[in-house]
């Protein structure tokens, strides 16, 4: 299970004190492309080929609140759902405890450079 470790930052909290609800994805998306880049797929070299992986469904379960300076992780596991889609099973855990503050699936798909799915070596390459 790939982890990344990260800290909350003043301006990503809302006037109620606390992460706002459209900051998690960014969490969950820095850690994907992290995640990526450690088995050696980037986004870049991908696009300049025509390729683009693209989010077509994002699940998440709000557990607990993230406030400002918070030390949490990201983690990240892949599943292949179908020849063509992929999963990546992600959570959001507090550093000190371990506490669940987010749970989340992310279903993604590659296309080519003319919009279209396509089955790619690349994701497939990572649930080795």
């Amino acid at each position: 299970m790939f982890k990344y470790e990260m800290r909350v930052r003043d301006y990503e909290c809302d006037l109620q004190k606390v992460v706002n609800n459209s900051i998690y994805q960014n969490y969950l998306e820095h850690a994907r492309h992290e995640f990526l880049l450690s088995k050696g797929v980037d986004f870049a070299t991908l696009a300049a080929e025509g390729i683009n992986l693209m989010v077509v469904r994002v699940e998440m379960d709000f557990k607990k609140s993230l406030t400002s300076q918070d030390d949490f992780y990201v983690t990240v596991e892949v599943e292949q759902v179908s020849r063509i889609k992929f999963a990546f099973i992600q959570s959001i855990r507090h550093s000190i405890d371990d506490r669940l503050i987010v749970a989340a699936k992310t279903l993604g798909v590659a296309v080519n450079a003319q919009g279209r799915p396509m089955a790619s070596p690349e994701l497939v390459s990572l649930l080795v």
